[in-house]
């Protein structure tokens, strides 16, 4: 689809700048919504839109005679209060779609999470049928996001629903500055119990375009990589970057019990100072492994191994953090 024009909510985030700089590599015309316009590190060569998800004129113009409308902007717990994190995620993507259904906008790619689909009790491993759930703010607002998304596919436009999982790589200053540091700092002695699924934020962009390019409409695929134990996670970045990995596991009783005082102190302070809630502790020290079969076979999606992404991601956290 090179040569083509592509519109990119959250532009500005870690995965957003990712994906611009890529798609301006491949050739695209990259349109860019930002809240307050481009700052020095955002990409270039990028024709930039100053708004919110609830401006809806400038999500008209922004859309209007796309190729593609990649929508990745959303709020997390980390950075909002429950009731803001419904309000972007679920309200903010209405206001994009009625935005899309009002101009000549081509197909919508939503990044949704992988926190929708969880295993159940007889498959170790999820895919996009084991639809779960949703537990917390964050994964309730993008299920009703998703909703939305698919009714969109159904009756008005087109879109697909891609599901990412744990994203590693250079820029993300949450989970992959927190597991490179248990892989190789001295004074991060404990890693977690439980597993996740590690995806290179490049194979991410790919996945985004392959959806793009060859995803079937109204479809959900999660783009995922290799399921680990945060113990042979760090093991493993220890090893490639000679560092010292963490060797004593978090309790998961310790990770339990961090739940109920987090609820204690957002109720008695008003202030979010834990993302999570007892729920969403229980659910920290589970695996959640994934498949990405369906996005492989449809898609030709594929991820590669975690030590393929360390040398450009440790050296910005070396210069990041020193």
């Amino acid at each position: 689809m090179t040569g083509d024009t592509a519109a990119v909510t959250g532009a500005t985030g870690f995965l957003g700048t990712h994906l611009c700089d890529h798609l301006r590599s491949e050739g695209w015309e990259v349109r860019g919504l930002s809240r307050s316009g481009p700052g020095r590190d955002d990409p270039e060569d990028v024709e930039w839109y100053v708004g919110d998800l609830f401006d809806r004129g400038v999500l008209e113009s922004l859309v209007d005679d796309t190729d593609v409308v990649f929508h990745l902007a959303g709020a997390s717990l980390w950075n909002a209060d429950p009731e803001t994190v419904h309000r972007v995620n679920r309200d903010g993507t209405a206001t994009l779609l009625e935005a899309c259904a009002a101009t000549d906008a081509g197909r919508v790619v939503f990044t949704s999470t992988s926190g929708t689909r969880r295993p159940n009790g007889s498959d170790p491993v999820a895919d996009e049928t084991n639809v779960a759930e949703p537990i917390g703010a964050y994964q309730a607002s993008k299920a009703r996001a998703e909703s939305l998304v698919d009714r969109y596919a159904e009756r008005t436009g087109d879109a697909v629903t891609t599901h990412p999982t744990s994203i590693f790589g250079p820029g993300d200053r949450n989970f992959t500055a927190q597991l490179l540091a248990m892989g190789i700092e001295r004074t991060m002695p404990a890693y977690l119990p439980g597993g996740l699924s590690i995806v290179g934020v490049d194979d991410v962009v790919a996945g985004l375009v392959a959806a793009a390019e060859r995803g079937e409409r109204g479809e959900h695929y999660i783009l995922g990589g290799e399921n680990l134990t945060y113990d042979r996670a760090v093991s493993r970045i220890g090893d490639a970057l000679d560092g010292a990995p963490a060797r004593v596991p978090v309790p998961p009783t310790a990770i339990h019990a961090a739940g109920p005082v987090a609820e204690l102190v957002d109720a008695t302070t008003g202030r979010r100072v834990f993302p999570f809630d007892r729920r969403m502790a229980r659910l920290a020290t589970q695996r959640l492994f994934y498949t990405s079969r369906k996005a492989h076979e449809e898609l030709g999606y594929t991820y590669r191994p975690l030590e393929a992404h360390l040398p450009e991601t440790a050296a910005w956290y070396r210069t990041e953090f020193g």
